[in-house]
C-alpha cells in the first residue's frame, strides 16, 4: 500500500486522457465485441443501435472494467467480452430512459425515440440487454452473471422508484441517495468488481474496486444534477433544465426547497408539478439554487463520494493504472466548473 494520499481540488485540470490512454488498446477489442454483437438481420436494429453506440460517449463503464483488471495485474481477456457487456446494459438504459423521460437530446444529438420512434427504441433496449447477457454466459463464470444481473435488476429499480418520486416535491435526500445508487451506482460498482471476479482475487480486492465504482457513480450523478442547472447544451449534451422541466426532485431541489422560505417553497411546488416551465422559471429557479447554496453544496456532497472513491484504492499499489483511476473521480467531480 502507498503512502501518497490525494486529495480532490488540488489538480488544476483534471482530464480522462490518463484513463482513456491506459485502456486504449483493450478498448479497441471491447470496441470490436460490441460493433459485433449489434450486428442483426433485422436493419433497424444495429442502426437505432448504432445511432447511441456511435453517438460519442465516454464509454465510462466498460473503461472502468479495463482499468481495474490493470491495476490488480489481470493479463487473461474474458474482461473484454463483460466490458461490452456492461456498455450494453448501460446503453439498453439509455434507450429505455429517453422513452420514458421523452428526452429529446442526448449526447448533442436527437435521441433515438425521437429519430425512430418509441415503440422501436424500446424493442432495441431489450435486444442490447439480451446480447449483454449472452455475453455474461459465454464467459461462464455465475459469480459474475450474479453480479450483472442484479446490477441491472438494481437499475431497474432505481427507475421505477424515481418515477414514482417524481413530481413529488417531499422527496427526501435519502430516498434521493437511494434513487442514485440504484440507477447511476450500481453498474459503476458492478463494471468495477468483475475484473477481480474473472482474476480470481479475494473478497477485499472486490470490494475495494465495488467501493470505488459505486462512490464515483454516485459522485458522477450528483454533478450530473448540479450542472443541469448550471450547465448548457453543448457541455452536457442535453438540454439545460431538462431536470426541471420533467418535473425531477433532485438534491439542488430538494436542499433549495428545504431552506426556502414559504414563497420559494410554493414555487418549487408549482415548478415540480408542471406549473413552471418556462426559460424564465428557470432563471427563477438558478436565482433560488444560488441563493440557498444548493448547487455548491450538491457539489460539496459529490466531493465526499469521490473522495471515498479515492480512498478505495488505497489498497492497491501505486501506479499508473491508479493514477489513471484517481484523475477520473477528479475528472468527474471537475464537471461542475
Amino acid at each position: 500500500m502507498s503512502a501518497t494520499v490525494h486529495h480532490l481540488g488540488r489538480k488544476a485540470t483534471p482530464s480522462l486522457e490518463p484513463l482513456m490512454a491506459l485502456v486504449a488498446s483493450d478498448m479497441n477489442h471491447v470496441n470490436s465485441v460490441i460493433l459485433n454483437r449489434m450486428q442483426s438481420e433485422i436493419p433497424l436494429i444495429p442502426e437505432l443501435a448504432g445511432h447511441l453506440i456511435a453517438g460519442g460517449g465516454k464509454r465510462m463503464r466498460p473503461m472502468l472494467t479495463l482499468a481495474a483488471a490493470k491495476l490488480i495485474g489481470y493479463e487473461g481477456d474474458r474482461h473484454f467480452k463483460l466490458a461490452a457487456a456492461v456498455e450494453f446494459i448501460h446503453t439498453a438504459t439509455l434507450l429505455h430512459d429517453d422513452v420514458v423521460d421523452g428526452s429529446d437530446l442526448r449526447r448533442g444529438k436527437k435521441t433515438a425515440n425521437l429519430v425512430f420512434g418509441n415503440p422501436a427504441t424500446v424493442l432495441v433496449g431489450d435486444f442490447l440487454f439480451s446480447r449483454a447477457f449472452e455475453l455474461m454466459v459465454e464467459d461462464g463464470s455465475l459469480k459474475v452473471l450474479k453480479i450483472l444481473s442484479s446490477a441491472s435488476a438494481v437499475i431497474a429499480e432505481g427507475e421505477v422508484n424515481q418515477l414514482t418520486a417524481q413530481r413529488k416535491i417531499d422527496t427526501s435526500e435519502d430516498r434521493y441517495l437511494d434513487i442514485i445508487g440504484s440507477k447511476t451506482a450500481a453498474l459503476f460498482a458492478a463494471a468495477s468488481r468483475i475484473s477481480a471476479v474473472v482474476a480470481e482475487r479475494d473478497e477485499e480486492t472486490e470490494m475495494a474496486l465495488d467501493s470505488y465504482g459505486h462512490n464515483l457513480g454516485i459522485a458522477f450523478q450528483l454533478v450530473d444534477d448540479a450542472i443541469d442547472y448550471s450547465s448548457d447544451s453543448a457541455t452536457m449534451g442535453k438540454e439545460a433544465g431538462d431536470d426541471f422541466r420533467e418535473g425531477k426532485v433532485t438534491l439542488p431541489v430538494i436542499l433549495a426547497y428545504a431552506r426556502g422560505n414559504e414563497e420559494e417553497r410554493k414555487f418549487w411546488k408549482d415548478a415540480v408539478i408542471g406549473h413552471k416551465v418556462t426559460e424564465d422559471d428557470l432563471g427563477f429557479a438558478n436565482i433560488l439554487l444560488k441563493k440557498t447554496g444548493a448547487i455548491d453544496d450538491t457539489i460539496s456532497r459529490a466531493r465526499h463520494y469521490g473522495q471515498r472513491a479515492i480512498d478505495a484504492l488505497g489498497i492497491f499499489p501505486s501506479g499508473k493504472a491508479r493514477a489513471a483511476m484517481t484523475e477520473a473521480v477528479e475528472f468527474a467531480i471537475s464537471r461542475a466548473y
